[in-house]
């Protein structure tokens, strides 16, 4: 287990009316255009939020290494330890990327220190993580999961492609940008709800195409999906490609993801009285 040291974190905000555990159960997925600093501060806020648990946590880009270092987090010290890891996370981005010039080494070394793979991949981690990647050689998006995830699935799943040489897993190659939207799941979990973290809000409009338990294709399984957007994701877009990232961006960035987050809880998302056939889709913005 990775020592974290201890950090102040911010009061609660605000609650949701207490509900059972089943219907407040969520996964979340986390989309490759959402900063990543902004989904750190929706995390942030989620954990301070005694009425929400979590399922599962799918990501694409550079949100699954935040996936996975939220995943150990809760394994090794419940919500307080999810929370100080992923702040120590972030640290190291800061500090490290002063001395950046191998990207794909930068990250590695970041995520060696941040996590313990072998908690997330144990039966008993209470978050069931899985990283989508890109086939660089046939574009097919996979999902690592389970036993499957890796260091290296990690990485290959934040490498930019053409800007990072693609990650070599098992005898192939992949990379970044594996599209949450068009990938059928991955985690059978039991979670009523779907939290997508995302930049743009035109990326899932459509309506569940087919509602019945058995659809395979279908993102939500029919229970309902909610989202918040960074409706600011292109400015901090190019923030990760800097030689550099200032701290003070980074936490305005995480303040705006924790009080995008709080805006959505105090809509009242998780009702009790919400079914999982109505409304397939809640957006907040």
């Amino acid at each position: 287990m990775l020592a974290q040291p201890a950090m102040q974190t911010d009061q609660v905000i605000m609650s949701v009316p207490d509900l059972g555990v089943k219907d407040r159960t969520i996964d979340i997925v986390l989309a490759n255009d959402a900063h990543g600093a902004f989904v750190w501060g929706v995390l942030d806020r989620l954990l301070d939020e005694p009425s929400c648990s979590f399922s599962g946590v799918t990501a694409s880009g550079f949100a699954a290494m935040e996936a996975a270092v939220f995943a150990y987090g809760l394994s090794v010290g419940g919500r307080r330890g999810a929370r100080t890891a992923l702040a120590n996370f972030w640290r190291r981005v800061s500090h490290a990327s002063v001395f950046a010039d191998d990207r794909a080494s930068l990250l590695r070394s970041i995520l060696e220190q941040s996590i313990d793979l072998e908690q997330i991949r144990d039966e008993g981690c209470p978050v069931k993580l899985c990283v989508l990647t890109v086939n660089a050689r046939t574009d097919a998006v996979k999902g690592f999961t389970g036993s499957q995830l890796s260091i290296n699935a990690i990485i290959a799943a934040a490498t930019i492609p053409f800007l990072s040489l693609p990650v070599e897993i098992d005898g192939d190659v992949y990379w970044g940008d594996g599209d949450v939207f068009q990938s059928p799941p991955v985690l059978a979990t039991e979670a009523r709800h779907r939290l997508i973290v995302t930049g743009r809000p035109s990326v899932f409009t459509a309506p569940c195409p087919d509602r019945s338990p058995s659809a395979g294709h279908c993102l939500t399984r029919c229970a309902p999906v909610h989202t918040i957007f960074d409706s600011r994701y292109r400015a901090g877009a190019p923030l990760l490609l800097r030689p550099w990232i200032d701290w003070g961006e980074l936490t305005d960035m995480r303040d705006r993801g924790r009080q995008r987050a709080a805006d959505w809880l105090a809509a009242g998302p998780l009702r009790a009285d919400e079914s999982p056939g109505a409304a397939c889709e809640r957006r907040y913005i």
